[in-house]
C-alpha cells in the first residue's frame, strides 16, 4: 500500500478538477482505499483529489523565485527594459529593420508560448469592478479575496513571460494593466466552465446499499398496492386488498401494446423536427445536443388517439387491464435498468454519474452508473424523462374519463373528472412546451440513469400520478360549481408560482447577462455561477417545490374527503420534495461553500414561508 504524502491539516496547493487552476487548500482526510485526499478550499468547498493533483507550497515558491532570478543574459534584458521605450535612450536609436526584427521575434515568441504552454504563474485577486460586472448591478456583498494561481505545464524552459515585455512599445503601466485584464478574463472564463470531474461517490443516499436494495422491491410493491386498493369498494389504507393470482397479472398482448407505445414515442423522438440545443457543460467540457420536439410528439400522439377513437377503438381497455399494464411497464423498466448497468461498465470515467459511482453494484444499479447513456444520438435518459411516461399519463387519464362515462352511463364526464384531467393536462403540456428547461435539472446534470429513474419515468409517473382519475372511476364524487371554481383558483396559484419560479431560474442559468434579468440580484460563487436572492428565489429557497405541492393538493381536492387514498400523491410529493430539498441543500453547500451559507442567511425559509 503506498504511503500518503500529505498529512491531515497540512496546507498545500490543490488543482481544481477539470482545470489548470491551483488554489490554497487544507488537507482534512485521506481515503486509504481510493487513495484520495479530501481537501477544503478557502470558501468552504470540499473536494476529493488525487495525489497528482496536489503540490506543496514550497514548489510554487521555488518556481516564483526561479523566474525572478536572473542569469547574465536576463540581467542584460532587465537593464535594457529598465529604459522604457517611451524615454529617450538606446531604444530610440534602433534602426527600423532592427525594430521589425524584434517585433517579428515578439510575435513568434507569443505564438510559441500559446502553443507550448510555458510555466506561467499569475496571482489574481478579484476586484470590486469584477464583482459588480458579474452581479449585473452593484451589490453590498463581501469581496471575494481568494487568490488563485494559474500553473501550466512547462515545456520550454528558456521561455518566460518576460519575453513578452522585452521590446514592448507600451508603457510599463499600460502593459501591466493589460496583463491583469487578460488574467482576470482567463480566470473567470476558466472558472465559469469548470465542472467537477466524476469521483467515487462517498456519501450514499436512500439508506445506502441496504436501503436501495429494499427500494428495488418496495417501489413496485407500493404501486401494485395502491392500484389494488383503488379497485376495492372500501379503499381504506388499512383494508389490505386481496392479492390476485400471479398468472392474471401478465398478459402477452398487453406487454406488446406497451412495447408498441414505447417505440412509437421513440419514433416521434427521432423525427427531424424541432430545434437542436446544447445542454450544460459536462465534466470534460463537452456539451451534448438535444432535439426539442416533445410538444410535437404530444400533438402526433393526440392525433393517433383521435384516429383510434374515430374507428371506435375501446380505449377503456386500458382501465380493464390497468394492473397488467403496470406489471408490463415494471418488467420493461427492470430489463432496461439491467441493460443500462451492463453498458455502463464499459463507459469512460468522465461519462459516469457523480452520484452513482460508489463501486457498490446494488447502489449504482439503483441510482444509475452512467450519466448520459446514448445509442448514437438517441439519449435514453432524456427520452424517458418526458415522453413515454408523461404523455402516457395523459392517455391513462383520458381512458379513465371514458371508463367512468361507460360504467356509470354518463352522457358527459363528472365535474371532478374534468378538473383532474384538465389540471394534469396543463401540467404535462407545460412540461413539454418548456422541454428545454429540463436540461438544467439535477435529473439530467447530476443523476445517472438507473433503476430509480427508469422505474420512476415508466411506471411511477403514469400509474401513480393518475391515481386520482383511477379513484374517481370506482368512487365518483359530486362537487358544486363554486367548489370547482375555488379548486381551480388553488391550482392556478400553484401553477403560477411553479412556472414563474422555474422560468426565472432557467433564464438566469442560460444567460445571466440577459437585459430582461437586470433587476435580479444574486450572490456570486467560486464556481462562476450566481445564487438568486430576488424574485421567487429570494422568497424561499425552493419556490418551484412550493408550487408543485399546491398543484398536487388541487389535483386531489376533486376526489372529496371520504378517503385519504387520493391524497397519497400529496403526502408522497411533500416527502419527495423535502428529501430533494435536503439533498439539494447538501449538494449546494459542498458546491458553493461560504456563498451558500450567505444565501441561507438571506433566504431563511426552504419551501414553506414562515414555516419551513
Amino acid at each position: 500500500m503506498p504511503s500518503r504524502k500529505y498529512a491531515d491539516g497540512e496546507v498545500v496547493m490543490g488543482r481544481w478538477p477539470g482545470s489548470v487552476l491551483y488554489y490554497e487548500v487544507q488537507v482534512t482526510s485521506y481515503d486509504d482505499v481510493a487513495h484520495l485526499y479530501t481537501v477544503k478550499y478557502k470558501d468552504g468547498t470540499e473536494l476529493a483529489l488525487k495525489e497528482s493533483d496536489i503540490r506543496s507550497q514550497s514548489s510554487f515558491k521555488h518556481r516564483k523565485s526561479q523566474s525572478s532570478s536572473s542569469s547574465p543574459s536576463r540581467r542584460s534584458t532587465s537593464r535594457s527594459r529598465s529604459r522604457s521605450p517611451g524615454r529617450p535612450g538606446r531604444g530610440r536609436r534602433r534602426s527600423s529593420s532592427q525594430s521589425r526584427e524584434h517585433k517579428d521575434d515578439k510575435k513568434k515568441t507569443i505564438q510559441e508560448t500559446s502553443l507550448a504552454l510555458p510555466a506561467v504563474l499569475v496571482w489574481f485577486k478579484p476586484s470590486e469592478n469584477n464583482t459588480k460586472r458579474y452581479n449585473g448591478e452593484p451589490e453590498n456583498t463581501e469581496k471575494n479575496d481568494t487568490s488563485c494561481i494559474i500553473l501550466e505545464q512547462k515545456l520550454k524552459p528558456d521561455l518566460e513571460v518576460k519575453h513578452f515585455e522585452q521590446y514592448s512599445l507600451r508603457s510599463r503601466k499600460d502593459e501591466k494593466k493589460k496583463e491583469e485584464m487578460y488574467s482576470e478574463k482567463k480566470i473567470f472564463t476558466t472558472v465559469k466552465t469548470i465542472e467537477k470531474a466524476p469521483l467515487k461517490t462517498k456519501e450514499l443516499e436512500f439508506g445506502g446499499r441496504i436501503g436501495t436494495f429494499m427500494l428495488i422491491f418496495l417501489l413496485p410493491a407500493t404501486v401494485f398496492y395502491l392500484l389494488l386498493l383503488c379497485k376495492q369498494d372500501d379503499p381504506s389504507l388499512m383494508n389490505f386488498p386481496v392479492l390476485p393470482a400471479l398468472e392474471s397479472l401478465w398478459e402477452t398482448r398487453v406487454f406488446g401494446i406497451f412495447l408498441l407505445w414505447f417505440f412509437l414515442q421513440a419514433l416521434f423522438y427521432l423525427l427531424p423536427i424541432g430545434k437542436v440545443v446544447e445542454g450544460l457543460p459536462l465534466s470534460n467540457g463537452k456539451k451534448l445536443q438535444y432535439r426539442i420536439n416533445g410538444f410535437y410528439a404530444f400533438i402526433f400522439t393526440a392525433a393517433a388517439i383521435g384516429i383510434l377513437l374515430y374507428f371506435q377503438f375501446e380505449l377503456h381497455y386500458l382501465y380493464d387491464h390497468f394492473m397488467q399494464f403496470a406489471v408490463s411497464a415494471a418488467a420493461f423498466s427492470l430489463a432496461l435498468s439491467i441493460y443500462l448497468y451492463v453498458r455502463s461498465l464499459k463507459a469512460p470515467e468522465e461519462e459516469l454519474a457523480p452520484g452513482g459511482n460508489s463501486g457498490y453494484f446494488i447502489y449504482d444499479f439503483f441510482t444509475g452508473h452512467e450519466l448520459n447513456p446514448r445509442i448514437g444520438s438517441f439519449d435514453l435518459k432524456y427520452f424517458c424523462e418526458l415522453r413515454p411516461g408523461l404523455i402516457g399519463w395523459v392517455v391513462i387519464n383520458l381512458a379513465m374519463l371514458l371508463a367512468e362515462m361507460k360504467i356509470h352511463n354518463l352522457s358527459m364526464p363528472s365535474l371532478s373528472m374534468i378538473l383532474v384531467n384538465s389540471f394534469q393536462l396543463l401540467y404535462v403540456v407545460d412540461a413539454l412546451w418548456n422541454e428545454e428547461a429540463i436540461l438544467t435539472t439535477m435529473d439530467i446534470t447530476h443523476d445517472g440513469f438507473g433503476f430509480m429513474l427508469a422505474f420512476g419515468d415508466l411506471v411511477w409517473v403514469p400509474f401513480v400520478y393518475s391515481l386520482q382519475a383511477f379513484y374517481l372511476v370506482g368512487h365518483p364524487t359530486v362537487i358544486s360549481w363554486p367548489v370547482a371554481a375555488a379548486i381551480t383558483i388553488v391550482n392556478c396559484i400553484g401553477y403560477y408560482i411553479f412556472r414563474s419560479a422555474n422560468s426565472q431560474k432557467n433564464n438566469f442559468r442560460r444567460n445571466p447577462s440577459d437585459p430582461k434579468l437586470a433587476n435580479l440580484k444574486f450572490i456570486p460563487t467560486a464556481t462562476g455561477k450566481g445564487l438568486l436572492v430576488t424574485g421567487w428565489w429570494g422568497f424561499v429557497r425552493h419556490p418551484n417545490y412550493l408550487g408543485d405541492i399546491i398543484m398536487a393538493l388541487a389535483w386531489s381536492l376533486p376526489c372529496g374527503f371520504n378517503h385519504i387514498l387520493p391524497y397519497f400523491y400529496v403526502i408522497y410529493f411533500i416527502c419527495l420534495l423535502v428529501h430533494r430539498e435536503a439533498r439539494d441543500e447538501h449538494h449546494c453547500k459542498q458546491k458553493y461553500g461560504l456563498a451558500w451559507e450567505r444565501y441561507c442567511q438571506r433566504v431563511p425559509y426552504r419551501i414553506f414561508p414562515y414555516i419551513y
